[in-house]
């Protein structure tokens, strides 16, 4: 992972570097003092946007999903320092949508989350909320694996690289991402079989379009890339919805297989779990009340 200074963008491993993607929570708990909120005297003086830049910042108050890559990076933001972006606090929610609506109700000052993710929430709220044109950190998606179970981290490793050769993860980001109109996505061929068993995968279903609940199913990029996945290795899938923060923690107790929520590789998370190869790489976007 690396902080970059340029507009976000997101390259799907093997396909389309036009499609853009990301992933991945809200009972609020405090990592640091908060600041008291510029943005919000600004929206109600109806002066122009308070935070226009990255640099804006400073001194203000970012809400975040609890346990996510914006939780780990805007924690190290906090203070003064070389490269630090100054921040006075990281406010930290389960459900994204929380971190959202303290947003809107003048709470914090600003969300770091998953870019699509923040498009999807700006899309709900366009004369309220947009996002910086620059982005925060650049991060890779990987399935998150038990170290004690190498074989089944080799076998998705295969079966990633097989479906991202074939258009199959083109077409399921064709159907969420690109929202190509006639895109079907990924469905289970006539007459597949599951000799080999069940494979749990952990998710956190917050997450559109990544993993969200729809008529009662947890549908979504990974849940349909998941499917796909399990049917090429003859497992039928079945996924459990947990907190973001539960996730490695179920993989490791032998509660899931895998873990599969936009979750980011980086050195903390590789300490404690496997990781598969790079199914796609994303950015951190700022929302920000306009």
């Amino acid at each position: 992972m690396k902080k970059i200074s340029r507009r976000s963008f997101l390259v799907a491993a093997g396909i389309s570097a036009a499609l853009a993607l990301t992933a991945c929570s809200s009972t609020s708990s405090s990592t640091a003092a908060s600041a008291g909120s510029s943005t919000a005297d600004s929206a109600a003086s109806g002066s122009v946007q308070a935070i226009q830049s990255l640099d804006d910042l400073a001194g203000k108050t970012v809400g975040v999903q609890l346990g996510t890559t914006g939780d780990l990076l805007m924690s190290e933001e906090v203070g003064e320092g070389e490269d630090k972006l100054g921040i006075a606090g990281v406010e930290q929610y389960n459900k994204a949508a929380d971190a959202v609506q303290a947003l809107l109700t003048n709470k914090i000052d600003a969300v770091c989350i998953d870019d699509q993710v923040a498009k999807n929430f700006v899309a709900a709220n366009p004369d309220e909320l947009t996002t910086l044109d620059t982005a925060f950190a650049e991060e890779s998606y990987a399935i998150a694996v038990s170290k004690d179970n190498p074989d089944l981290t080799e076998a998705l490793n295969g079966a990633i690289a097989e479906l991202t050769a074939d258009g199959t993860l083109d077409a399921i980001l064709d159907k969420y991402i690109a929202k190509t109109e006639g895109a079907e996505g990924y469905t289970t061929p006539e007459g597949t079989e599951y000799p080999n068993g069940t494979l749990v995968m952990a998710t956190n279903a917050t997450f559109d379009p990544y993993e969200y609940i729809e008529n009662g199913e947890i549908v979504g990029i990974d849940a349909e890339f998941a499917k796909a996945l399990c049917d090429k290795l003859g497992y039928d899938l079945h996924i459990e919805d947990m907190e973001f923060d539960s996730i490695i923690a179920a993989v490791n107790s032998g509660k899931a297989d895998f873990g599969m929520a936009g979750m980011t590789v980086t050195p903390e998370r590789q300490e404690q779990i496997d990781f598969t190869d790079t199914y796609c790489t994303a950015a951190q976007s700022i929302i920000v009340l306009k």
